[in-house]
């Protein structure tokens, strides 16, 4: 690495503050020269976070999906795939048994299925939190006053990923969605209370690196609570279906950059990043990673979540799932953390009435 993407990086480290230039210059870097960015941003992530690992139980109740993202296997037009919807107390079932494995957040997760409505959603929100749960809701666009009383019944994050700042690839990708209508709903979710989550692919075809640099800045402008950054994986059964898969390498560019300009912010090891590069989760959690996301959905449904083909451990059962990333974890000296991992960044209360 050049002595000038040194100084970009030490800079970085100091301020936390990089411009759209020196990212795009950073992203440009050879692949063998990172040692240095990688190695700064496990610098940041341990002098701000420590090194316990945040272990979150996804569940993933629904494939059902009104939308046409032309990446993703849950289009409403991919008509091959087998559709299911959990109950709510299926879903209840399956978040009790991952408190009992430990976890002390549950992620909920669909496809846009307006099957369950706001008081559905509400009333499992409620239900969890009699547990002692944090609660991550990622259930795509919904109205404000959906989301004002999912707040107000204890929904404590959610999850609303802008895929990419450039509006005009963002549109070529959603052709029934609206750039537009993507940040207001992350500037509600704001203004209601919510530790936000966005974040992007890496790798989409047509995509620049001023893009991805965009990208991070946009992060850094809606200042998340966590950035979720995973590789393209193109899904035979969509439009993209030959498209280039992107990069283990760009993708971990983009996480240590995020975590150098969001060093407070919680990054996690994506599952995609591992489908992508077996070493990839090891590899995100000395590049920045403090999060790993584990799959609690029953095995029955497990392998009909298919955003994108071969995703990591679907036929693995839940209490195997964790021993394994415990091994893991175990083995590169990073602890798991025994609390909910709320944002260190500022204090959430719950949303009035």
């Amino acid at each position: 690495m050049n002595r000038k993407a040194r100084q970009i990086i030490s800079k970085a480290v100091r301020n936390n503050t990089l411009s759209k230039e020196e990212i795009i210059l950073l992203l440009s870097c050879e692949n063998s020269h990172n040692y240095d960015l990688f190695q700064a941003a496990d610098l940041v992530r341990r002098r701000y976070l420590g090194n316990a690992v945040h272990l979150r139980g996804i569940i993933e109740f629904s494939n059902y999906c009104g939308r046409l993202c032309r990446y993703c296997g849950l289009r409403c037009a991919n008509k091959s795939l087998q559709r299911y919807r959990m109950t709510a107390d299926d879903i209840y079932k399956a978040a009790v048994d991952a408190c009992v494995l430990g976890y002390r957040t549950i992620v909920l997760q669909s496809g846009e299925d307006a099957f369950y409505d706001a008081d559905t959603i509400a009333s499992l929100v409620r239900r969890l939190k009699e547990l002692g749960l944090a609660v991550t809701l990622s259930l795509g666009e919904r109205s404000y006053e959906e989301y004002r009383l999912w707040r107000k019944e204890g929904a404590d994050r959610y999850l609303l990923k802008h895929e990419t700042e450039d509006p005009l690839l963002y549109e070529k990708l959603h052709p029934d969605m609206n750039y537009t209508n993507r940040l207001n709903c992350l500037y509600w979710l704001r203004e209601l209370g919510y530790q936000i989550g966005s974040g992007c692919m890496v790798g989409l075809p047509g995509q620049t690196p001023e893009m991805l640099a965009a990208d991070v800045l946009l992060l850094k402008e809606l200042d998340v609570e966590m950035a979720g950054i995973g590789p393209f994986i193109p899904n035979p059964s969509t439009p993209l279906a030959t498209a280039a898969p992107g990069t283990a390498d760009m993708t971990l560019k983009m996480v240590a950059l995020t975590r150098l300009l969001l060093p407070r912010s919680h990054l996690p090891a994506t599952t995609a990043l591992v489908t992508l590069a077996g070493d990839g989760r090891e590899r995100a959690l000395c590049s920045g990673a403090n999060v790993i996301m584990l799959n609690v959905t029953p095995l029955a449904f497990r392998d009909l979540y298919n955003i994108y083909p071969n995703k990591e451990r679907a036929d693995e059962a839940p209490a195997a799932g964790r021993r394994q990333i415990e091994n893991t974890l175990s083995a590169l000296g990073r602890p798991v953390a025994q609390n909910a991992g709320h944002s260190p960044k500022r204090k959430f209360r719950r949303a009035a009435g």
